[in-house]
């Protein structure tokens, strides 16, 4: 197989971690990333079963992963004063594995800056695509010819928006708003997460190994809401609106929203497309294929880059015949975790008050029910529920 250059926009995970395989596939991997350097913080990702963990595993990533997980011990649901009225089993949001996404990105980056070309700051513009590849056009690098385009950018995919057209083609929008930021560990959480819930409203806030900082996480449902994704300021805005009066740590928590240095606002969307390439371009992760909060879809980017990365090695670069393949493989795998992504709006912001007591009954009873360990598989099925090679072949 000849040497490849393939161009995968976007910095995150499902980008590095198909670079990682693309290296050692005797590919010459090149991302860029519209950010100027690597996005820190975030929320907490989780890896679930065999199948998440071997890739890890297989890449040498495990122990540093492990090595940085959250190691949350307790998320308890709060009244008004603070008080837990109940508590959820690690089982439920932790994994196998949980890490901050930051943490993940960061490590995935250190795997790879030695073997893939880094270009942040940058985007593509335009993307012409003939026989001799993909003629890419960027904001600020001179033009470069490409043998592959792969779209690693998320669910605003910029790559997707050039190659199949606007997104509103392909979102979903599961009628769910979050914001995340980091603040100062007011409460003195060790390892420890509280959630606070209103009808339609929750507002929680973790700690997960640095004593001085937390996580806060704000979730609203709303009819649409129309806001400038540039525009933080007015983001902030919304997310006070929506939350202001109510108790709590809330009050502070929007009180120390702006001095954030990593303040998030997004609208929750699952991504179906009928065929996620076009030619020589084809998605990865969420730019493809977002599934929504607990669609295990960190955890699914990590696997579907073995995949890829290996069906492209498998067919000596034969970019038609592995990316048929790439889909094949994961086009069930992918509508499971989407199908248990879909109900994540009742689970996070329950719309009344009746929803949310019985949110909270399930919890204090569920120690005492004999379906704990049910639960916890049924939290790891759809993780696994794929077979993939042991392993593609390397060019010597």
């Amino acid at each position: 197989m000849e040497h490849k250059d393939v161009l995968i926009s976007g910095a995150s995970v499902a980008g590095p971690s198909l670079a990682w395989w693309l290296a050692r596939r005797g590919f010459r991997p090149v991302i860029v990333e519209r950010s100027g350097q690597l996005r820190g913080g975030g929320y907490a990702v989780d890896f679930r079963g065999e199948v998440h963990l071997r890739v890890l595993q297989q890449m040498g990533l495990l122990e540093q992963v492990r090595a940085r997980q959250t190691h949350l011990r307790s998320l308890s649901y709060v009244d008004d004063y603070g008080r837990p009225v109940a508590s959820m089993p690690p089982v439920f949001f932790a994994g196998d594995v949980e890490i901050l996404r930051g943490d993940l990105a960061a490590i995935l980056y250190e795997a790879t800056r030695d073997d893939t070309e880094y270009i942040f700051g940058d985007s593509v513009t335009s993307l012409d695509q003939d026989d001799d590849g993909v003629h890419v056009t960027f904001e600020r690098a001179a033009p470069q010819t490409f043998d592959l385009v792969i779209g690693a950018d998320g669910v605003h995919s910029n790559i997707r928006s050039l190659v199949f057209g606007p997104e509103a083609d392909f979102a979903s929008d599961l009628g769910l708003y979050v914001s995340i930021f980091t603040t100062p560990n007011f409460p003195g959480l060790d390892r420890a997460g509280m959630l606070y819930s209103v009808p339609g409203k929750t507002a929680g806030l973790f700690a997960a190994g640095d004593p001085a900082r937390a996580i806060a996480q704000m979730y609203f449902t709303a009819p649409a809401v129309s806001y400038d994704p540039r525009d933080t300021a007015q983001q902030q805005e919304i997310v006070a609106r929506h939350f202001a009066g109510l108790g709590w740590q809330v009050p502070r928590l929007l009180t120390e929203m702006p001095a954030a240095p990593d303040f998030y606002f997004d609208t929750t969307s699952q991504i179906r497309m009928d065929t996620w390439s076009d030619g020589r371009v084809t998605l990865i992760g969420d730019a493809g294929y977002a599934a929504g909060p607990g669609g295990n879809g960190t955890g699914n980017a990590v696997v579907a880059a073995y995949v890829l990365a290996g069906e492209l090695a498998a067919a000596s670069g034969d970019h038609a015949t592995a990316y048929a393949r790439y889909e094949q493989r994961l086009r069930g795998y992918i509508a499971g975790g989407q199908k248990q992504a879909a109900g994540s709006q009742a689970f996070l912001a329950p719309p009344t008050w009746k929803k949310i007591r019985q949110r909270n009954r399930f919890f204090k009873m569920l120690p005492y029910l004999p379906v704990t360990g049910l639960i916890s598989r049924a939290a790891t099925k759809t993780a696994t529920a794929i077979t993939i090679p042991d392993c593609y072949p390397v060019p010597s």
